[in-house]
């Protein structure tokens, strides 16, 4: 249905604009996220390549098609915010508000997609 359509598009589109923001400030503004994972007590070698895991995350959900795929994508993003929200309530520093936003918007894209794609294959059965 189209408003299965719509709400995919709208809250893929938001998660993405963040998560493309995050990355964007873990490559440009480096030394002050590799505090902020210092503070965490994370690795300060893993911001380029989670930076990358994020740009990656955001392509397959945006242009895949596939669904094993797309699953994984969601996967990941779950586990980061998870950990980014439980590292920021840890340090007290009152910013896990974000990781929150970030998994009501995948929560949402999941629900929107999984509807969207039930609702093309109930389409088809019946063509």
């Amino acid at each position: 249905m189209k408003k299965f359509k719509i709400g995919f598009w709208v809250s893929t589109g938001l998660l993405s604009a963040m998560m493309l923001m995050s990355a964007s400030m873990y490559v440009f503004n480096h030394e002050e996220i590799a505090g902020l994972f210092t503070k965490f007590g994370y690795p300060t070698y893993i911001i380029y390549p989670l930076a990358g895991a994020k740009i990656l995350g955001v392509a397959i959900l945006l242009l895949s098609g596939n669904g094993k795929l797309r699953e994984w994508a969601y996967v990941g993003f779950f586990f980061n915010f998870m950990l980014a929200f439980f590292a920021h309530v840890q340090i007290g520093d009152g910013e896990q508000f974000g990781a929150v936003l970030a998994l009501i918007l995948l929560s949402s894209s999941y629900f929107f997609n999984s509807k969207r794609n039930t609702s093309v294959n109930a389409e088809m059965s019946l063509a």
